[in-house]
């Protein structure tokens, strides 16, 4: 089972909280047991499993990963000039995997799954992939 989902992000750093939306799909399709893997489709948005209860958590982690990849640097080559957001999304990864146990995500309790802007604002796609049943 396959789904494809268009995110539109309002800045250039941001993290969307996308659990709600897959919990959701996964429970309409009568899936039971399995994996389900969230993949970014593209080179400067990837996929993260953190905290959701606390919003400052989203925006400690977006200032971090800026402190440690500036978006300008003087070395910088890329002529996008956007390196910065490859290197977040290397970082963060593309994709994640998270089991699914009788019909439901298998995340902790503060844990939410978030398609993380590097390059925005944009329209963007993620995917969800279930494998077993």
């Amino acid at each position: 089972m396959f789904n494809t989902y268009t995110v539109r992000t309002h800045s250039r750093d941001e993290m969307v909280e996308v659990t709600t939306d897959i919990q959701q799909w996964i429970s309409s399709q009568s899936f039971k047991n399995g994996i389900a893997i969230v993949s970014s489709k593209h080179t400067t948005a990837g996929i993260t499993v953190n905290e959701n209860a606390d919003p400052d958590v989203k925006t400690d982690f977006l200032r971090r990963l800026d402190e440690v990849y500036p978006w300008n640097h003087p070395e910088d080559r890329h002529m996008e000039g956007n390196t910065a957001s490859h290197l977040k999304t290397s970082t963060v990864g593309h994709a994640q995997t998270i089991p699914v146990q009788n019909g439901k995500l298998v995340l902790g309790t503060w844990q939410g799954i978030y398609f993380c802007e590097f390059d925005g604002p944009r329209s963007r796609q993620y995917t969800v992939t279930l494998i077993g049943g």
